[in-house]
This record gives structure tokens, sequence and C-alpha cells, in this order.
């Protein structure tokens, strides 16, 4: 009785080639850009060999754009999924934030993509604008009606949507982009178990405090000076 064994850089395991070649491609274009990247790295650190790379992705585009879909459709997922629980605003908000953390915090490369891809849009505008439309919009939708229910309800004080999600969003994500930066400035790594839990606490105390009804008499203080 003979036993077949299927190697990874084969057909005979579609999906696990797919996900390996896809978690090198992170890594490549995280590393090196879309103009940089190299499908024979990637193809290489996948485990897999170039004609298998081709047999999933037509080009280096179109594995780009699996990417992309990688990245932004688990974050939809988990933001989604935090959004949707049965809590009060304030409660799930914090829930989507922590969520949010947590995504890249488990993913860490890819804000770096995205980042990238946010540079380069102008060079393709239809692009940007099937991420935008699939997946930023149905998110920024929600938590824009998550904030009115909460300054409706008196948890939050009334903010602009329009400015202050991307303002949330940035205090979520940058610290992931500056992490080598502040490994220099702390003296630590930002991005250790104990650092991480820390910043995490930090960004949710940091967004909670920011929609606080306290924020409106501080406001007021200030305009009036």
């Amino acid at each position: 009785m003979s036993t077949h064994i299927t190697r990874l850089g084969s057909r005979g395991q579609p999906e696990a080639s797919r996900a390996a070649i896809l978690k090198a491609a992170v890594r490549e274009f995280a590393r090196e850009g879309v103009a940089g990247a190299r499908t024979d790295a990637i193809a290489r650190f996948a485990g897999v060999n170039k004609a298998l790379l081709y047999y999933y992705f037509k080009d280096k585009e179109a594995l780009y754009q699996a990417v992309l879909d990688e990245v932004f459709s688990g974050a939809r997922v988990a933001i989604q999924t935090a959004l949707s629980k049965e809590l009060p605003p304030r409660q799930r908000l914090e829930a989507y934030v922590r969520a949010h953390f947590d995504y890249i915090a488990s993913n860490p490369l890819y804000p770096r993509i995205v980042h990238a891809e946010f540079l380069r849009a102008g060079r393709d505008p239809s692009r940007l604008q099937r991420v935008a439309t699939q997946y930023f919009q149905p998110i920024f939708v929600n938590i824009a009606a998550l904030l009115k229910e909460g300054a409706e309800s008196g948890e939050f004080r009334r903010v602009d949507p329009v400015h202050f999600i991307p303002s949330m969003i940035s205090v979520i994500v940058f610290y992931f982009i500056t992490a080598p930066v502040m490994k220099v400035m702390i003296g630590r790594d930002p991005m250790s178990k104990e650092s991480l839990a820390e910043r995490r606490h930090a960004v949710v105390d940091f967004i909670s405090a920011a929609l606080s009804s306290h924020s409106d008499a501080a406001l007021s203080i200030g305009e009036r000076r």
C-alpha cells in the first residue's frame, strides 16, 4: 500500500499554498512596496515555485489586489463583529477600539501596506474607489451611527464624524507605523506584549475621554478665554 504525500508547493493543497503565498506577499509588499516587490522572493519565502504562484495569481498586480483584500476584509470582519454587539454605546465603541487595535497588533505589517496604498492612490483611482466603497464606507457609516446614538443617549458629546473618525483611527493605527522610531525614542520594544497592553489601555482611555460629555465644559471654558 503506497502513501501519497502532497507537497505544499504543488496544486494538491490549494488553500494552504494560496495562504502561504499571501502571507509571503504581505511581507514582501510591506517591506519593498509594490514597485520593489519581487515575485521570486515571494515564491521563495512561501516555499512554492513561481509557476505555482502564477497559477493562483496571474501577475503581481493581481497578487497585490488579493493582499489588499486580505488586509481589509479581515479588519472589516473584526470591526463589524465588535460594532454588532448588543451593548450600550460607550461599551460598544470601546469594544470596537479594542478589536481594531488587536487586529493590527496581530498583523503588524498591515499598516505599512495601507499607508503605502494611500500614498499611491492617485496612480489607480479605481482601486482606491473599490477599497473605499467595499471596506471603509460601511465601517464609517456604522461608527457614525454609533456616535450619533451615544450623543442622543447622553453618553457622548456631539462630534462631527467626518473629523472624529479619522482622528480616532489615527490614534489606533499610527503607533504601529512609528514603532521602529518609538523603539529608539523610548529604549524598549513598543511591540512587546507588555508595551502593547499599555498602549491598548491608553488608546481606549484617550478615545473614551475625547467623547466624554465633560469635554463640552472644558471646550466652553477654552472658547471663553
